[in-house]
């Protein structure tokens, strides 16, 4: 089975490598969209603290990771989905419901997301430490 995840990975983290791994547990294939520092942008109204290639390299990297791509829209999902021939798109279930459109092209599985991290807390707490040194 061929599986589709999509994400910003920004920031790194166990719950990154956490769900990835699970995700290519779901088959045999992962690929993994890396969502654009302007679809990000457009998400979220900030870029992300590491850029598109560096974010996409790190996926890369990692040994249960077979393909890599740059997702520029999500609107494309759908195609993005059939180009990579997936039978199966894997998202966190902090996206539970978001994703059934797609179950006529494929079986659709949220996986449970790491408890107590996630990027945005992390610039947060980075940004809190930083305003509060004496540096």
């Amino acid at each position: 089975m061929r599986v589709i995840t999509f994400g910003t990975f920004d920031m790194f983290h166990i719950g990154h490598l956490n769900i990835i791994e699970r995700a290519s547990q779901v088959g045999i294939h992962l690929t993994v969209g890396v969502s654009s520092d302007e679809l990000n942008f457009s998400k979220k109204q900030r870029f992300p603290i590491c850029n598109e290639r560096d974010r996409m390299r790190i996926v890369h990297a990692l040994s249960c990771v077979n393909e890599v791509f740059l997702e520029e829209s999500l609107e494309l999902k759908a195609q993005y989905i059939k180009t990579h021939k997936a039978d199966c798109l894997v998202m966190g279930d902090d996206w539970l419901g978001k994703f059934d459109e797609f179950k006529p092209l494929c079986d659709v599985i949220y996986l449970p997301r790491t408890p107590a991290i996630s990027t945005t807390q992390l610039i947060e707490i980075v940004y809190e430490v930083g305003k509060n040194s004496e540096c």
